[in-house]
């Protein structure tokens, strides 16, 4: 299963970003609950999740300068 790309979070909406985020987390919880309970069969699973949190909080950093940008430029 190949890594997702970021071209694909960059086209989510601003909800989207947020839920997904939220999403991830819960997954990485869920991943660290199996680890420590010795039930996880995909260890993989942890690159992947942290690999697309990092996409998710990028992008949604990006936009927040972006909209952060033309504020400071007005002053």
């Amino acid at each position: 299963m190949p890594l997702p790309k970021i071209s694909e979070a960059r086209e989510l909406t601003d909800e989207q970003l947020a839920e997904e985020i939220l999403a991830i987390k819960k997954q990485l919880f869920q991943l660290r609950l199996q680890k420590a309970t010795r039930q996880l069969e995909k260890p993989h699973q942890f690159r992947h999740a942290r690999h697309r949190l990092a996409q998710l909080m990028t992008v949604e950093a990006e936009r927040k300068r972006a909209t952060s940008q033309p504020a400071k430029e007005q002053e």
